[in-house]
């Protein structure tokens, strides 16, 4: 490692302050916090600006974008288009002689975060410090060995990246042939049911504070649930559960949906997980603020009851019966009285054997994508620190 520096991170990085107020009617790609996956290192969404008033940080196409808001939650993305975003989170750029992709895998690396959540200023909400870790030293190699350090992590994100747009249009294809089979197809004789005649509920076990572990068990929270297929560990919490009553264990194919939602649009309201098949081997239990459904006969399958819960006729319904003011609930009883036609026995299976395909491949590529994230995860610290070298030319 003769050829690698010791440098401070000012030496290396700089910050972006380009601040401004979005105009009205801009409609330029917004970034919050909340659209970026914890610990995942990519956006689970993007938001349009019209929807924020306040002062935003610009940001341009491959820029690192790091959450300093609790940075211990690794919130980094390097967008590929130009936006705004929160002025929770830093907008990074490589000096000359460095390289912005190694940039963003640098600030991924969990010891960066663990050195930028050790320097925070705040109490009930830490925030990372610039003014602290732009002083901090670390073993920077030269440009050709940044892009080949770069250019091995990027292309197992590059498998990631194609793995979720794959699933993207699997999902839509699911989600297409629910509603041709249940809803376009739907004739007046079938007959409508309620939601309460095929599920149970179970409420999430709330867990005290002093339950919660470093290591141990999974606990579902809130922030498990996403808009996509599956469910999401890195947001989950662990727990000692030996004294915890199995009901609230959760195994393959299981359902779980949220009953709190703080945006006023319902966008995660009643959002429905799904506990996939890589996750087999794990004890996993049902938090607070979740339901997990319980199928009572077998009339509709979980896949179908899953696919159900992802259509536009649940989501309008979800948004109709919600109640509360600065933070939204979806109450027992108003779910159990979610009504749907039911088809009959022959076009039920014929709908469940085509979702069931489709399924089988969202499963697969989600089993691969979780491979190659920990893969990713487990080279990332080796590479920057020069424990596993790269060939490049010099």
């Amino acid at each position: 490692m003769s050829e690698w520096k010791e440098s401070k991170l000012g030496d290396v990085a700089y910050l972006v302050k380009d601040t401004c107020k979005p105009k009205p009617g801009e409609h330029l790609p917004y970034i919050g916090l909340e659209h970026i996956q914890e610990q995942g290192l990519r956006l689970l969404s993007i938001g349009d600006s019209d929807s924020v008033t306040s002062q935003k940080l610009r940001f341009k196409s491959n820029d690192v974008l790091f959450g300093k808001l609790r940075p211990y939650f690794r919130k980094v993305v390097k967008p590929s288009f130009y936006g705004v975003c929160s002025t929770d989170i830093w907008v990074i750029r490589a000096l000359e002689g460095n390289d912005q992709n190694f940039l963003f895998y640098f600030f991924a690396n969990q010891e960066f975060v663990d050195t930028a959540n050790s320097g925070d200023s705040g109490t009930r909400m830490p925030r990372a410090d610039w003014n602290f870790v732009k002083y901090t030293l670390w073993p920077i190699p030269l440009l050709p060995e940044q892009r080949a350090i770069a250019g091995v992590l990027s292309s197992l994100d590059d498998k990631i990246d194609l793995l979720h747009r794959q699933n993207k249009t699997l999902e839509g294809m699911a989600k297409t042939l629910w509603k041709k089979m249940f809803v376009d197809e739907a004739k007046e004789d079938w007959k409508e049911i309620k939601l309460n005649s095929v599920i149970g509920i179970i409420s999430g076990y709330n867990h005290s504070i002093n339950e919660i572990r470093d290591f141990g068990d999974y606990l579902l929270s809130m922030g498990s649930i996403i808009k996509t297929y599956g469910i999401d560990l890195n947001a989950t919490r662990f727990i000692n559960s030996k004294n915890i009553n199995s009901k609230y264990l959760c195994k393959t194919g299981d359902i779980i949906i949220t009953t709190r939602d703080i945006t006023q649009d319902a966008e995660l309201l009643g959002s429905p997980g799904i506990i996939p098949k890589y996750l087999n081997t794990k004890n996993i239990y049902v938090g607070s603020n979740l339901y997990k459904l319980e199928i009572k006969e077998n009339r509709l399958n979980k896949n179908l009851l899953y696919w159900l819960l992802r259509s536009e006729l649940y989501r309008s319904f979800v948004k109709e019966v919600a109640s509360g003011t600065s933070v939204l609930m979806l109450k027992k009883s108003d779910l159990m009285n979610f009504t749907f036609k039911l088809p009959p026995t022959n076009i039920l299976i014929q709908c469940e054997n085509a979702i069931n395909e489709v399924q089988e491949k969202l499963e697969n590529n989600f089993t691969q994508i979780r491979t190659l994230a920990l893969l990713r995860d487990a080279l990332l610290p080796k590479l920057m620190s020069g424990e596993v070298r790269v060939q490049h030319e010099r």
